[in-house]
Order: structure tokens, then sequence, then C-alpha cells
């Protein structure tokens, strides 16, 4: 198994192995307590050592993502668009696999449905035109998001469990509040290859602990990640935001 170094100091001190790929990750904990920053700084290197990287927006815009990456980890989205592909969720569409649009920009679905998923990452995947010895990674935040639909709730978290232990044909990144449906989303804990908690304090402070990593070296102890209060608390509103906006949506699906 390939292993791939963060690169982040704080990072590198819990993994000194690195990440092994393809593995499947899953970082897990309380709603806005800054997860997706922790995933960027694993994008931003991945991109930076040319994998390929499929990212899925639910709880943050392109923009957010653009100027987060830019400003935290001094990467340049338009520098990597060969090996970069966006996917918006979009629980405003319709859930079936002919209602996916595509732009030169993003690719726009409605994700709850587990048929739509795929179909949406086979048509990101067609767009990346750079091969990658490290592969592709596929990123996204608040998979939770997905389980308010009462009606695709079991798909979509049968599909979810599948990819996390199953498939080794990519590298997983995944971010899951358990501020709600916290025993679906520890199913997915139970067969992450990789599993890293998160927890905050007042005022805006992030801790990461990592339980288990898959035939690495890694420290169990917990740290404070190094981030800036102002990145913190704009997630954190960002999460909240997203969850009057979208929750209501999905629910009714």
């Amino acid at each position: 198994m390939k292993r791939f170094k963060i690169g982040e100091d704080w990072f590198d001190e819990l993994i000194p192995d690195g990440l092994p790929i393809p593995s499947s990750t899953l970082i897990s904990g309380e709603g806005g307590s800054g997860k997706p920053l922790l995933g960027f700084s694993v994008l931003s290197s991945w991109l930076k050592q040319g994998g390929n990287l499929i990212f899925i927006l639910t709880s943050t815009g392109k923009d957010f993502v653009e100027l987060s990456m830019e400003e935290i980890y001094d990467v340049e989205i338009e520098d990597y668009k060969e090996n970069l592909a966006f996917i918006e969720f979009n629980p405003s569409l319709d859930p079936t696999v002919d209602s996916i649009e595509e732009s030169d920009e993003t690719i726009k679905a409605n994700l709850v449905n587990p048929e739509v998923w795929d179909k949406a990452i086979e048509v990101a995947s067609q767009k990346l035109r750079q091969e990658s010895e490290l592969g592709t990674l596929i990123f996204c935040s608040a998979i939770n998001l997905f389980l308010f639909s009462k009606t695709y709730r079991k798909g979509i978290l049968n599909r979810l469990r599948e990819l996390i232990k199953e498939d080794k044909t990519k590298t997983y990144l995944f971010t899951a509040s358990t501020s709600a449906y916290k025993e679906e989303i520890g199913t997915l804990e139970a067969v992450a290859d990789n599993l890293m908690f998160t927890r905050s304090e007042k005022p805006m402070k992030l801790f990461l602990k990592i339980t288990n990593m898959k035939e690495v070296n890694f420290s169990k102890k917990e740290i404070e990640v190094p981030l800036k209060t102002e990145d913190l608390l704009t997630i954190k509103n960002l999460a909240e935001g997203s969850r009057k906006d979208l929750i209501p949506t999905i629910a009714k699906i």
C-alpha cells in the first residue's frame, strides 16, 4: 500500500508514515467544529502532489472552497483544472440520473439517490484529464445531510458504507457530523479504514484525535489544530446556514 505525506507539521506528527492510499478516511465529530478545514489540508497537499480530486460540495460553496484553499493552504484552484472536478449537491433537483446538470464548472445533482451519486461520480471522473500516480480522491463533507431524506436514507447509507468498506479503486475522505443520525454515522465509523474524531471548545478551538489507521503507525494523542479562530467561525456559520437552508428541502424527498 502506498503512503501519502500530508505535509502539515501537526498532521504529520500524528501520522509520521503518511496516510495509506487507496483507503477510506472518516472525520467525525459535532457539527460546526471545523471538519471541512481539516479535509482541505489533505486536499491541498493531494493536488500539489499531482493527485486527481473530485470535490463534492454540500455545506460549503465553491467560492468558499477556492478562497479557503488559497488563503489557508496556498493553493490556487485555477492551477488544477485538469485534475479537479466539482459536484454540487442540489436537493432541489429531482433525485434522478436524468436530472443531473453538467457544465464546464460544476456538476449539479441530487445525491440522496445512490444511483445519482454513482452517475455523478462517473461524469466527474471523465472530466479528469491528467494521469496521476496517487489516483483519485473523493472528498465530501457533512455526509449526514443525505440521511435527512426519508425515501433514500437507507439506500444512500448502505452505498456510503459499501464505498467506505470495500471500494479501493479510489481514496475517500468524508466528514460527518454526529449532531444528527449519530447511530447511522456510527455504522460508517465502524467500517472506515482510518477514523478521526474532532471536538471544539470555546473560544473557538478545534481538537483532533486519531483512533484508527490502516497499516501505518499513528499517534493516539489529541492535538489542538492550529487554525485561525476566524476561519473556524466562518465554517461554523456556514454549517449552521446550510442546515437551515438544506435540511427542510432534503426532508421532503
